[in-house]
């Protein structure tokens, strides 16, 4: 780990004031400190924002709120999140230990960056660390990569359990730095790599996220979080789904979907959402709208298994719903 100075504001204005070109924040720092480590993230200055005012958990009249230096482990376990927005705890309890969860926070968790383990290995080439320098993963070991988003300069797996959760119920996030404030989709806010791999997101230098906003919608509360990996404990996904349903009787009124492990960011399904309305609860409509999940999806020599393996999850989520009808 290189040298570097350290700053602790007070203040969001002054947090964001001094942020210079070289900065990194830092709150858990459960993922800056490893990348500092492997020399993949090189800051010569942290601004440690963990006295800023951006905390709380708040259900409101119109959803619910969540301050970005909230633990993890305290949303998850937080009595209206596991009741009024299950999907948000479940995602939640299935990331990372419980020891990081209750260390690191709820806006580090949506800018973590990819486990690709070339993007983490210093000695081999990267788009993302350094554009231009190619993509080993596309003709490499591929196994956990995307097949959803991919460009020819980057395939890498966006790695956060709870953005998926966050995009399924069309969640907002609010940034702030010194000279304004701004609402974004969390679903716009991340970016496909193209050829700006390096680019992950819309976060401007020296802002922060600052709040996490979940709106209410009816199928929130009858909602489920699916994660398939290797190992049941400390693993990434190598397909999730986030789902939520509004049925009436045997109906479905309304559905969101999301999924993650097989894109470069979370990825969004409106076509899967709007081939589920107005449709009959049964494993039959699940089954027709999973097949239009991986529309567009470019496998890769060892990550094909994945088009099938999210199709699958993806039913295996729905009919969990079911059976809470």
């Amino acid at each position: 780990m290189r040298p570097f100075t350290y700053q602790v504001p007070s203040s969001i204005q002054k947090a964001t004031s001094d942020f210079g070109q070289d900065a990194e924040f830092i709150a858990g720092g459960t993922t800056l400190i490893d990348l500092m480590k492997l020399e993949v993230m090189t800051p010569s200055h942290l601004v440690d924002i963990n006295r800023l005012p951006i905390r709380g958990i708040q259900i409101t009249a119109d959803g619910l709120r969540i301050g970005a230096l909230e633990k993890m482990g305290d949303v998850a376990e937080h009595p209206e999140v596991v009741s009024k927005y299950p999907v948000i705890s479940q995602a939640l309890l299935k990331s990372a230990s419980a020891q990081l969860r209750n260390m690191a926070s709820m806006g580090g968790n949506l800018l973590q960056r990819t486990r690709c383990g070339y993007f983490r290995d210093v000695s081999t080439p990267c788009n993302k660390r350094q554009p231009g320098s190619g993509c080993p993963a596309i003709d490499g070991w591929n196994r956990t990569h995307a097949i959803l988003g991919t460009s020819s300069s980057c395939v890498a797996t966006h790695p956060s359990d709870l953005a998926v959760a966050l995009v399924a119920l069309d969640a907002s996030i609010l940034l702030q730095d010194r000279n304004q404030d701004r609402v974004l989709k969390l679903d716009d806010f991340y970016r496909v790599p193209g050829e700006t791999p390096d680019k992950e997101n819309q976060l401007n230098p020296g802002e922060l996220i600052t709040e996490i906003r979940v709106p209410r919608l009816p199928s929130a509360q009858r909602s489920v979080y699916l994660k398939v990996r290797d190992r049941e404990s400390y693993e990434f996904a190598l397909a999730s789904v986030a789902a939520a349903l509004d049925v009436d009787g045997d109906q479905i009124r309304d559905a969101r979907i999301a999924v993650g492990g097989v894109g470069t960011k979370p990825w969004n399904l409106p076509k899967v959402r709007d081939a589920l309305i107005g449709k009959p609860l049964n494993q039959q409509t699940f089954e027709a709208a999973a097949k239009l999940a991986t529309e567009g999806a470019q496998p890769l020599r060892h990550n094909a298994f994945k088009v099938e393996l999210v199709q699958r999850t993806i039913v295996r989520a729905l009919m969990n719903l079911e059976t809470l009808a």
